[in-house]
């Protein structure tokens, strides 16, 4: 019965593709058999090719083709799938799902298939790129060697990125991870890098609030946000990262710029996956996750680079965020990021409740290639950062239990103290990298060590006002990135240690 059923489904298929006039660019028509959420099964489409686009219905909703079968094919809808109906006629485009690139785009919100959303009118495209794209080549890439500065202390001076790189960020929720993207992409004002912001299954409003901060940092002309919300169909989710890495690809190779793309979330991204693959039938795994979950990120992760200067020589960077749960790092989709990426950033909820912004655990947090990129000022002044602070962290504990302290021990505590409050930091706050220099330079040599912890905050905003107008030429020195003699280290400590005085308190580096 379900094979007459089936038969009867075919010929009716056959009938329609006769009956209907077949546009110059289509080679078949077939026919929707079912509709189950955004998914269309279809048959009559035997050429179909894999990825291609194709229109359905009388207003010619776009799908992608992705289970290609014997008998039938699996669609995703990328419109409203609610006006799709069994019956409805679908048309091949023979033109795999591309979208519009180039200088047209800045400044633009629009969704995963490249359309305007922001009501300035039609893009004007300078050529139009597949979504899927192959990831560059080994020989075609270049070594990470120049830094990408997000503006915060805790990620420059610890956890350090470099252009070209694949940085994780993931934490809980509502820790800041989407704050730490969007400061490093507000820290990019005027520095020629092009910046990407995909939104993944995000209430409007909250993507809303973060272009409204691009405009008021003005940054926006330099931004490119590509938006597919919770409302959008899980298959506009899936290809948004896919189709803003393509975008950032003509950047990086036809006009050698670096690129800055923000994937929010890639949680999201899975999520939306999984059910376009339990809705297509393939077979689950791991948390209902299809088998190729890992695969869909590390061909998308893997197109970030930096490019020999034959090949184009830019680079494409990468912040993709991950939400945990209870900070369970060691989570499926969590584990196969930091697996793929070159480093991870974790925000911790814990810091987070006790005022520590941003709420970086650095003994988890990571970079396995941005140390290679620091400026050399700013790693002769941060390098035993991040050990000084893990051991004061475990001392911390330790002194918790109210065991007598010797002298270096209180030291060590004092400095740690200081050196905590210097790394927070407020939100859309990105600070210069000469800034950042002075301040975790004062800290880690002991200058701030006399003055008490709560008034860390205010002498950091005098430092940074007073200290550049002393050392002029040191400023310049840093920006253009040489490195500091011991002469130079001298002539900062004098400067840092002078505005400390002048503000009545005791400043003494260490020897």
């Amino acid at each position: 019965m379900l094979k007459e059923a089936l038969n009867e489904t075919m010929k009716a298929a056959a009938d329609v593709a006769k009956q209907t006039t077949m546009p110059l660019d289509a080679e078949e028509v077939g026919v929707v058999t079912a509709v189950t959420g955004s998914i269309i099964d279809a048959v009559g489409l035997k050429n179909l090719k894999a990825e291609e686009t194709v229109l359905i219905g009388k207003d010619q909703l776009k799908g992608i083709a992705y289970n290609l079968l014997a008998d039938e094919v699996g669609i995703v809808a990328l419109e409203d799938s609610e006006k799709i109906q069994a019956g409805d006629k679908i048309i091949r485009t023979n033109e795999i799902v591309r979208v519009p690139v180039g200088n047209g785009l800045l400044g633009r919100v629009v969704d995963a298939l490249g359309r305007p959303l922001d009501g300035k009118g039609q893009i004007v495209a300078t050529d139009h790129y597949r979504v899927e794209r192959e990831a560059a080549p080994i020989m075609h890439r270049k070594a990470v060697s120049e830094p990408l500065q997000t503006g915060l202390k805790a990620i420059d001076s610890i956890i350090q990125i470099g252009r070209g790189q694949r940085e994780l960020i993931l934490g809980d929720r509502q820790t800041g991870k989407t704050a730490v993207a969007v400061d490093t992409i507000i820290n990019q004002k005027g520095n020629g890098v092009i910046c990407i912001y995909c939104s993944i299954g995000q209430r409007g409003s909250a993507t809303a609030q973060v272009i409204e901060k691009f405009k008021e940092a003005g940054v926006i002309d330099q931004v490119i946000t590509v938006v597919a919300g919770g409302e959008d169909s899980p298959g506009m989710q899936f290809l948004a990262p896919y189709s803003a890495t393509s975008m950032g690809e003509y950047f990086m190779e036809k006009e050698g710029k670096d690129v800055l793309i923000v994937y929010d979330n890639l949680t999201v991204h899975a999520e939306a996956y999984r059910q376009m693959s339990l809705y297509l039938r393939r077979p689950p795994g791991r948390e209902a996750f299809p088998g190729d979950i890992f695969y869909i990120h590390a061909r998308l992760l893997e197109r970030s680079t930096r490019l020999l200067p034959e090949h184009g020589g830019g680079s494409l960077t990468a912040l993709p965020i991950c939400e945990t749960l209870a900070e369970n790092v060691s989570a499926y989709i969590p584990t196969n990021l930091i697996s793929i990426t070159d480093g991870q950033i974790f925000l911790s909820s814990g810091l987070f409740q006790k005022g520590m912004m941003p709420a970086i655990d650095v003994g988890i947090s990571v970079s396995r290639v941005g140390s290679k990129a620091q400026i050399p000022a700013y790693k002769a002044v941060s390098g035993p950062l991040k050990m000084f602070y893990a051991q004061f962290e475990e001392l911390e504990a330790f002194a918790k239990f109210g065991t007598q302290l010797d002298a270096d021990t209180q030291k060590s505590l004092t400095r740690g103290e200081r050196v905590r409050e210097i790394l927070k930091q407020g939100q859309y706050e990105p600070l210069a990298v000469e800034h950042q220099v002075i301040i975790v330079f004062a800290a880690t040599t002991g200058l701030l060590d006399g003055v008490p912890r709560d008034q860390v905050g205010a002498m950091e905003k005098d430092l940074i006002k007073e200290v550049p107008k002393k050392a002029k030429a040191l400023m310049k020195k840093i920006t253009d990135r040489k490195k500091l003699s011991g002469e130079d280290k001298d002539e900062l400590a004098k400067a840092v240690a002078e505005v400390i005085t002048a503000k009545g308190f005791e400043a003494k580096a260490d020897q």
